[in-house]
């Protein structure tokens, strides 16, 4: 199968601080793939080489099949990039917008014409096009910008949080426009903090002071973090503090974490459990669940430091 990006032993250091540390990985050409970890955690550096704004310490890559080192230009032409800090600008209209995009990337005129009607359709965007960017809603913001940088058809999108601080309603508007480029081969490698947005892709990454420290798709993912049983306790009332203490010093819970307003506990011996329900859990409803990706980040990134 071919690969879109190709990372091996990438690493990057700012003076003693080494903020991605020998990172191999591949992405598969029409794959939406998520890049997961907490701030600081080397996200944005290493989409930041593979757009060739940052040269690596060492390492290999390749992006489109080209190595950003032997051409940067060629790579910039082939690469599509949101950053996670909104980058059009506010006292500009629209059109404004889109056209500055469009001479950066020296398009000719007609096909600017095609490419930003095809884009505009994509997001199938309702405003005036003459209003200034600033007076439109963040949602609708993100998604201009996402039309200007397919303005020039790359072949690979790199979405760093294209999604932080607009609505639920946005965010799901926004995925299914990710979605329909993915169907149409395009690339997708997105960062992102929300895990029910991290549902969407087909293989998930994540980064743990600089390193990835699990890749797999969320099923697996899922699966393979725990291999235990896991619980969801929802207090009634107040619920009986006493009764969760007892039940962290249990030898069948492996761990038991605030979840929200309830508790998750992942169980070991789930015999054992039972007896501990049973014998304690009147003011908490209690239920078997699945993994969410989120307990699977808590478990791995957090839990692991």
């Amino acid at each position: 199968m071919a690969y879109s990006v190709e990372v091996k032993n990438l690493t990057v250091k700012f003076g003693e601080f080494t903020a991605v540390d020998q990172v191999s990985f591949n992405v598969h050409a029409g794959e939406i793939f998520g890049f997961l970890g907490a701030n600081g955690a080397g996200k944005t550096t290493t989409i930041r080489v593979l757009c060739g704004l940052l040269t690596p310490t060492s390492g290999n890559v390749r992006v489109a099949g080209l190595d950003p080192a032997e051409g940067l230009e060629a790579v910039k032409s082939r690469v599509g990039y949101m950053s996670q800090k909104f980058t059009l600008y506010t006292d500009m209209t629209v059109d404004e917008n889109l056209d500055f995009a469009a001479a950066l990337h020296k398009i000719p005129k007609e096909l600017y014409r095609r490419r930003r009607k095809e884009g505009m359709d994509i997001i199938a965007f309702k405003e005036k096009t003459g209003r200034l960017v600033r007076e439109l809603s963040g949602g609708t913001k993100q998604e201009v910008s996402l039309v200007a940088s397919l303005l020039h058809d790359p072949d690979i999108l790199f979405l760093d949080e294209p999604t932080a601080g607009v609505s639920p309603v946005s965010r799901a508007r926004f995925w299914s426009i990710i979605r329909a480029l993915s169907q149409r081969d395009k690339t997708v490698f997105v960062t992102t903090h929300y895990m029910d947005e991290a549902e969407y892709c087909g293989r998930i990454a994540l980064m743990r002071d600089g390193r990835i420290v699990a890749l797999d798709s969320p099923a697996s993912l899922k699966k393979s973090t725990f291999p235990e049983s896991l619980f969801e306790l929802t207090a009634r009332s107040q619920g009986d503090k006493r009764w969760l203490e007892a039940l962290r010093k249990s030898k069948a819970v492996l761990s038991l974490k605030p979840y929200g307003m309830r508790y998750h506990a992942v169980i070991s011996d789930v015999g054992a459990w039972r007896r501990l329900v049973r014998n304690g859990a009147d003011d908490f409803e209690v239920r078997s669940i699945q993994p969410s990706l989120e307990d699977v980040f808590i478990r791995v990134v957090e839990e692991k430091k």
